[in-house]
């Protein structure tokens, strides 16, 4: 089975290195799923524009949207 990998922050371009930055400027690290993203950056930038959409929009709390994702993660025992 193929897997990609997690790119660090030494493997990527200058602009996804910046995107990494942004990112971890926002949340504290730099998540996983963004570091695979980053094999392909027409597809990382699109996927912060996805996030922050959802994050940061709308008359839910940043809080409670967290607090839901922790919650599914836990009810589908998703080990990440």
């Amino acid at each position: 089975m193929a897997r990609l990998t997690k790119l660090t922050k030494d493997q990527v371009t200058d602009e996804v290195r910046e995107k990494f930055r942004q990112i971890g400027a926002a949340r504290g690290n730099v998540p996983n799923m963004f570091r695979v993203y980053a094999h392909r950056p027409e597809i990382l930038k699109t996927m912060m524009a996805h996030m922050d959409a959802v994050t940061n929009s709308g008359t839910v709390s940043v809080r409670t949207k967290e607090l839901v994702a922790t919650l599914v993660s836990r009810l589908n025992r998703c080990e990440y």
